[in-house]
């Protein structure tokens, strides 16, 4: 309970079911393209960091 005050009129979201209504909404759409972040301001431990996940094979 964050606010003890605060009386909302919708019953709260569950993060399992916003991720599957996002889903269909992309399948509706057809797919979303988002561009990227070109990176041109990031730190040399960020670059490290965002290196190393892509060796590991992960997507950042």
């Amino acid at each position: 309970m964050a606010f003890k005050t605060f009386k909302t009129r919708r019953e709260p979201v569950k993060l399992e079911e916003l991720g599957a209504q996002i889903a269909r909404r992309e399948t509706a759409l057809g797919g979303v393209d988002v561009p990227r972040n070109s990176g041109t301001r990031r730190t040399p431990s960020k670059r490290a960091l965002l290196k190393a996940i892509e060796d590991l094979g992960g997507k950042w």
